[in-house]
């Protein structure tokens, strides 16, 4: 199986950046987890890490969101085609709707499930793989649809699994395809 490019992490605790690299290190070739936006902003070279694993919250009692928001904008002026999955213990459906306006690739809650954060991961890395190839994001994905669904001889639900998607997810995506 092939390796997922570099990771960024960047999250406050220590204890969240440990636990996404013991999730996350079997399946990446490298990653870089670091305490602040701060830390982060003199590791971001464009094209070096595929994706970034981005907290919102840095202050402690602060649930807004606005470093994450602000330094997501950071990271898209750096480097417009690295896909960002901002992560967060204090989510609100507001707070997802303005973090994916603002560009990021995925919002995922804290504590996640292993396989969801490897899915993000998964999803984030091939979206910047293809805005850095040039290819259209829709083809990717019905392309990847259609191979998990010949992977799992056309069972939906096994399909889903493997593309960490629910099944009305899939059932919407395949519809969006005309699949």
């Amino acid at each position: 199986m092939d390796r997922l490019p570099r990771l960024l992490i960047v999250d406050d605790d220590a204890d969240v950046r440990h636990a996404a690299r013991l999730a996350l290190d079997p399946y990446v070739e490298a990653s870089d987890a670091v305490a602040s936006p701060d830390d982060a902003a003199s590791l971001l070279v464009p094209g070096r890490f595929g994706c970034v694993l981005l907290d919102m919250n840095y202050v402690v009692g602060e649930r807004s969101g606005r470093e994450g928001i602000d330094f997501l904008a950071r990271i898209k002026a750096r480097d417009p085609s690295l896909a960002v999955v901002l992560m967060t213990a204090f989510g609100r459906v507001s707070l997802a709707v303005a973090a994916l306006k603002r560009g990021a690739h995925d919002f995922m809650l804290k504590p996640w499930r292993n396989r969801d954060l490897l899915a993000a991961v998964r999803s984030a890395s091939e979206a910047t793989r293809a805005a850095r190839a040039g290819r259209p994001l829709d083809s990717l994905e019905r392309d990847a649809i259609e191979q998990a669904l010949v992977n799992s001889g056309g069972n939906v639900a096994q399909a889903a699994a493997r593309l960490g998607l629910s099944r009305p997810a899939l059932y919407r995506r395949m519809a969006r395809h005309g699949l």
